[in-house]
Parts: C-alpha cells; sequence; structure tokens
C-alpha cells in the first residue's frame, strides 16, 4: 500500500489533529498543488504495511454522519471522538486536477493509529517531488498521454466487503 504526502512545516504535523493518508496521486496533487503550495512543497510517496492499512480500517469511523449507516448523530459523535482512524470519500481527480464522478478513500490517523503508522506501519517514503513537477509541466504543455503515463499505478484496492462495510457512504 503506497500513500502520498505532503511534508509541511515540523511544527505542523498533523491536519486538525489527523495525519492523513491519500492512497490516490491525483487525489494529492490537487491537496499541495502539484507540490507548488505554501508549505507543501515537498511531495513524499510513503509505503505501508498491508496489515498496518488494514488495522487502520477496521478501526475507522466515517469522518461525517450518515444516516442510515449510523444509529443516530450521537452515536456517531462518540464513535468519531473514540476511532483511532476516520474515513471520507472525496472525488477522485483528473490530470487536469478537476473531480471526477468517482471517489476516493482518504484515511485520517490520530492517536494510536499515528504511533502505529509511524512506528510498525511504514516501511518506505520516497520523495516524488521531481515526478510531480514532470507530470505537471506535461498536462500544462498539454501531452496528456505522456503524463499519464508516468502515473504512479495504482488499482482499486482488494477489500473484503466486511472491512468497508461500516464505512460506505
Amino acid at each position: 500500500m503506497r500513500s502520498t504526502l505532503c511534508r509541511s512545516q515540523p511544527q505542523r504535523v498533523c491536519e486538525q489533529g489527523l495525519t492523513w493518508i491519500k492512497p490516490s496521486f491525483l487525489w494529492m496533487m490537487y491537496r499541495c498543488g502539484w507540490g507548488a503550495k505554501a508549505d507543501q512543497e515537498t511531495v513524499l510517496a510513503v509505503e505501508i504495511t498491508r496489515d498496518g492499512f488494514e488495522w487502520a480500517l477496521r478501526h475507522a469511523c466515517l469522518s461525517s454522519y450518515v444516516r442510515g449507516v449510523h444509529a443516530d448523530r450521537a452515536t456517531w459523535q462518540r464513535q468519531v471522538k473514540q476511532a483511532p482512524a476516520r474515513v471520507q470519500w472525496d472525488p477522485e481527480r483528473d490530470l487536469h486536477l478537476r473531480p471526477l464522478a468517482y471517489r476516493s478513500l482518504q484515511l485520517g490517523l490520530c492517536g494510536e493509529a499515528v504511533r502505529r503508522y509511524a512506528d510498525e506501519w511504514t516501511v518506505g517514503i520516497s520523495d516524488v517531488t521531481p515526478l510531480a513537477h514532470e507530470i505537471h509541466a506535461l498536462v500544462s504543455g498539454g501531452d496528456l498521454d505522456s503524463a499519464a503515463r508516468l502515473l504512479p499505478q495504482e488499482r482499486p484496492y482488494p477489500a473484503a466487503d466486511e472491512l468497508l462495510a461500516n464505512l460506505r457512504t
């Protein structure tokens, strides 16, 4: 499992108290502006274990209340306060960073999950900033075919239904 993140200033480790795993390269490019947004100029690909990713999914709850998924708003509020991971589904992006009709999972970690992410799950970190800049230059120049060939290979995650059952909207 490979996720992408933008490294910001050292004192800003978490986003609203959460560290986010964003498995979609193009969604991350949307978030960090191809590595050009202030304090998001370095783009890192973080490889984590499958066991770690699935632990986070098993212990996650949705980041927002969804009628029909949660018994009621109060139950969801208790769950979100206790859960070490949160899931939100954001629109996937195309090469121009426009939203697509389908969504990609974003996984927010806090507490125990952040410790496990840093100490147990992370098996590799690589700087993909030059790749982000190269793809962006090709997109800006109108060479979408060459840009698409450089994208990291991403496939739907082969998760068992029970792993995502409480995380679908």
